[in-house]
């Protein structure tokens, strides 16, 4: 993936927030939050957007699974400073629809990242319910 369209890194166009706390466990040699680690948050933080989103959980007919994920590192991360992860929704398919993922650490932007989830039923792609594309409007990445 190419270096992200600068209009994707402003947090305020985001409207799904959260904050993850680093761990110690995730350092690498030179004492930066390790990329392996940082994508492992990147899961998280979706977690967390599904949740609040009303599209997770056991008891959901649907589950969202991840297709395929670009990630740019754009800055260097430390430990303990929490990671601020900012999500919205970017384009839908007929079953897909990308998250765009904007991470910062004191206002610095360390990561953008961009994953395509596909909406699973009975182990295949099954096309995304009209209730479900009416409940993504307003996570949308804002103008």
């Amino acid at each position: 993936m190419p270096k992200p369209d600068p209009a994707l890194l402003e947090s305020a166009r985001y409207p799904f927030h959260c904050s993850i706390e680093t761990r110690f466990s995730d350092l690498d040699l030179n004492q930066h939050l390790n990329n392996v680690s940082l994508v492992g948050l990147l899961e998280e933080g979706r977690v967390r957007y599904h949740r609040a989103a009303g599209n997770g959980g056991p008891n959901m007919q649907l589950s969202p699974m991840v297709a395929s994920l670009a990630v740019e590192f754009l800055g260097q991360s430390y430990f303990p400073d929490p990671l601020e992860m900012r999500i919205a929704v970017g384009p839908l398919g007929r079953t897909s629809y990308t998250l765009y993922q904007l991470v910062t650490q004191q206002s610095r932007v360390i990561a953008f990242a961009q994953a395509v989830m596909v909406s699973m039923a009975s182990d295949r792609p099954t096309e995304l319910p009209a209730a479900f594309r009416e409940s993504l409007a307003a996570w949308m990445l804002k103008p």
